[in-house]
């Protein structure tokens, strides 16, 4: 199959399918007679593993050791799932962190008054230094 085949068959564009190509981590495949790349159903099955494994936030370095240690003889699950369990300890560090900016949110939504009043926003007064300096462009 050629690489618009590949593509829809996978379900992505063929600037990805070329971009995984140029990170060598799509193997280059054999070209037929006529010049054109003739992909294969290992290809489609490869290219469903790295929408799956960037889905689940693999960067492309950790997608390429996943690949590596699948394919080892006997495949190494425990190489595997060491992997996995680092993914989900960085989630859940994400998810800690996004916990904290949206507590951190509500409350400075909450100490906003519902209509304006004299004096400073207290958004504003979160997000600017007590000498008046803003932040801005820097």
């Amino acid at each position: 199959m050629q690489i618009g085949q590949l593509a829809s068959r996978a379900g992505i564009s063929i600037a990805t399918v070329r971009y995984y190509e140029r990170n060598n981590i799509l193997p280059s495949p054999p070209r037929q007679e006529t010049g054109f790349r003739a992909y294969g159903e290992e290809d489609i099955a490869r290219l469903q593993f790295l929408q799956r494994a960037r889905t689940l936030g693999f960067s492309l370095p950790e997608i390429r050791e996943l690949l590596t240690l699948s394919q080892q003889e006997g495949g190494d699950s425990c190489a595997l799932k060491s992997a996995a369990i680092e993914r989900l300890q960085d989630v859940e560090s994400k998810l800690a962190d996004l916990g904290r900016i949206r507590d951190g949110l509500l409350e400075l939504i909450a100490d906003c008054p519902n209509r304006p009043e004299p004096g400073r926003c207290p958004v504003l007064a979160a997000l600017v230094p007590d000498d008046g300096t803003a932040a801005a462009g820097s």
